[in-house]
């Protein structure tokens, strides 16, 4: 525990870890989900379906303000990173509320991975389908003004709302930034808008990944806002900042586009790259030096720890 901070960072990076895991797996697994045995082609589906670049990110947001502010709303941007915030609400045990099947077991792991972008399973977006969820994830900007939204005349309410740095370039995400000087209330519940700086959308760099420091904290202070700068690499950093927030704090979060993943594929920049955004290993099912990359990067976090930690089966 670090001093002053009232939690423990060692369990916020565990939780990263676990809802990492369970991100890739989602995407690439239809068997082998504890790489009990070496990967496999058979373990593979057939179709690899979903966009790992945010994932990392959301997780490390999530983990996070989970740890500070247990009761929060959380809204999430870009709805399109869901195999994290599903990652995310069984680690809580908030997904089983509506699929019993997804338990704390090794049983529930395999049910919530081959069922994610699966025939009759779960959709590769957000979806009203989750729990909580009452919006579709692939339309991206409406994310801060459904925060300001869910927090109008709810004094007591805590909303924390993630907006990924390519949903700021829509109209309605820059004209919700007002929203902060229209309702700042007693009235209302606190609303901590965080910026999910990873630098890239699907295909290009975004406009706020190319701008300077000085020019992302100038803007958002000339909406009303007192932004900071949080390295999302860095728990304690994060934590620090959590526990000073005031009433019109502005998180401008900096993670890689796919942070922890495979570096390059085949000479092409991943880590760090629009190229990160969907499946960055897309030939995993019939190349052996992508299924080999899979596992080692399946690997590099440790599950089996975190497994036997969370899980009941032991």
């Amino acid at each position: 525990m670090m001093h002053g901070l009232g939690v423990k960072i060692e369990d916020i990076n565990k939780r990263i870890r676990f809802c990492n895991y369970l991100s890739v797996a989602q995407i690439f697994l239809q068997d082998n989900f504890l790489l009990n045995r070496p990967l496999d082609f058979s373990d593979i589906k057939p179709r690899l379906l979903g966009h790992w670049g945010s994932c990392p990110g959301i997780n490390i947001a999530y983990a996070n303000l989970k740890a500070r502010f247990p009761k929060m709303q959380f809204i999430l941007g870009p709805g399109h990173g869901y195999p994290a915030l599903q990652a995310n609400l069984f680690y809580d045990g908030d997904l089983i509320q509506a699929y019993p099947e997804a338990t704390p077991t090794l049983h529930g792991i395999e049910y919530v991975c081959k069922n994610f972008s699966w025939p009759y399973g779960f959709p590769s977006h957000a979806s009203p389908f989750t729990p909580g969820v009452v919006a579709e994830g692939g339309e991206l900007g409406y994310s801060l003004a459904s925060a300001y939204g869910a927090a109008l005349g709810r004094p007591d309410k805590f909303v924390a709302v993630l907006i990924g740095d390519g949903e700021l370039e829509t109209a309605t995400a820059l004209a919700s930034l007002n929203l902060n000087k229209v309702l700042r209330s007693t009235n209302n519940g606190h609303v901590l808008p965080i910026l999910h700086l990873n630098g890239y959308k699907i295909s290009a760099p975004t406009i706020y990944g190319r701008s300077s420091e000085r020019e992302l904290l100038q803007m958002f202070r000339g909406f009303g806002y007192d932004p900071v700068i949080v390295d999302g690499t860095n728990t304690e950093e994060f934590q620090l900042v959590l526990s000073e927030l005031k009433y019109n704090t502005f998180i401008i979060l900096k993670t890689p586009k796919g942070y922890t993943g495979p570096k390059t594929v085949d000479g092409l920049k991943i880590e760090g790259n629009c190229a990160a955004h969907q499946v960055p290993l897309p030939k995993a099912k019939s190349d052996e030096k992508q299924l080999k990359m899979l596992e080692k990067w399946l690997k590099s976090y440790e599950f089996e720890e975190l497994y036997h930690e969370f899980t009941r089966d032991n």
